[in-house]
């Protein structure tokens, strides 16, 4: 292993129940600083991935069966959410989990809970100014926020824990595109001023593209290509069904429709 990297996922595979297989041959490596974003779409095994990584599999009576997981040089697969945390890895959960009854303040100061009894004034100070809506309503129960204050509730509560691997899933999971892009734009921030690394899962594949320096595609449990976002951004195949590309839309007959997936290089 490379002093600068962070993770390396080298081949798991992921079962569920002992039957349902998600995860089959699963490679993957982060460097220390870098953001990568993980990409595909709706049941590809993206957050699988990352609960595989965050420890969150035993609660769903799912294991790593195969391969191994190394962060800082250490295997981790299948150690407990809390070991895991502790090791500085902080996943921040699709759907925006927040303790509802709660003030915006006081969920900021739940992630704390790892380094317990530790100032955190200077914390709140960096997520305030990262979310100046959260700062103007830190007093606001939490059930009452919209679903773009919760997403940034979410991210503050993630930063207070002083997350040595930042993991987000879905991000942009049903916001407006003004607000995934000052999201994403604040992500990418995070990442500049703190040298945070980053993995973020999304299907949002060209938000994720533009902030990432390396990305992953995932289909059916498997990793079917990778490379530089850039390179990426530009692969006619990631264009074509990531995109939003037009060129499905120059199919000409029923054939040519028929065979549409066949372009995919990967298949």
């Amino acid at each position: 292993m490379s002093k600068s990297q962070k993770l390396l996922i080298n081949n798991i595979s992921v079962v569920y129940s002992d039957v349902i297989q998600v995860l089959k041959g699963v490679s993957l490596s982060i460097e220390e600083g870098q953001i990568v974003s993980l990409v595909g779409s709706n049941g590809a095994g993206k957050t699988t991935t990352l609960k595989a990584i965050s420890g969150l599999l035993k609660p769903e009576n799912g294991k790593v069966t195969e391969g191994s997981i190394q962060y800082n040089g250490q295997n981790i697969q299948n150690l407990s959410p809390e070991e895991i945390t502790r090791k500085g890895i902080i996943q921040v959960l699709e759907g925006r989990q927040e303790f509802k009854y709660l003030t915006i303040e006081e969920n900021l100061r739940v992630g704390t809970a790892t380094r317990w009894g530790k100032p955190y004034a200077k914390d709140l100070e960096l997520v305030y100014d990262l979310f100046p809506a959260l700062a103007r309503r830190k007093k606001t129960l939490a059930g009452f926020c919209s679903g773009g204050e919760l997403q940034m509730l979410v991210i503050g509560r993630a930063l207070m824990a002083h997350p040595d691997l930042l993991m987000l899933d879905e991000p942009s999971l049903g916001l407006a595109p003004l607000l995934v892009r000052e999201i994403f734009r604040i992500i990418k921030r995070i990442n500049e001023e703190k040298n945070t690394t980053i993995l973020v899962v999304e299907q949002n594949t060209n938000m994720a593209l533009q902030i990432a320096h390396y990305g992953y595609v995932m289909e059916n449990g498997k990793i079917v290509l990778e490379g530089d976002a850039d390179y990426l951004k530009e692969n006619p195949d990631v264009k074509e069904f990531y995109l939003g590309s037009t060129m499905a839309s120059e199919t000409k007959s029923y054939h040519d429709l028929k065979s549409y997936k066949r372009r995919k290089r990967w298949l």
